[in-house]
């Protein structure tokens, strides 16, 4: 089942304003956790952390700065 625009935006939202500093959260304890590796070390941690939270939930995040493609753009100018 395809997630709609707006239910993606919302889902996106709450992702990054919710899900994301969780996220954080377990990735600096399981750092501290292995007691302090060297840096290069807690670098590479960091960095594959920070890449493995966004591959689950990509599709969620696809188009979602693009106008909505469910309504009809007519050209006209909406600000007026």
């Amino acid at each position: 089942m395809a997630l709609s625009y707006k239910a993606r935006r919302r889902l996106s939202l709450v992702v990054l304003l919710i899900g994301l500093p969780l996220y954080v959260v377990v990735a600096v304890n399981l750092v501290s956790w292995i007691d302090r590796p060297s840096i290069l070390v807690e670098l590479a941690v960091y960095v594959g952390l920070g890449v493995l939270w966004i591959l689950p939930l990509r599709p969620i995040f696809m188009g979602v700065g693009q106008p909505d493609p469910d309504t009809a753009d007519t050209g006209a100018d909406r600000s007026k």
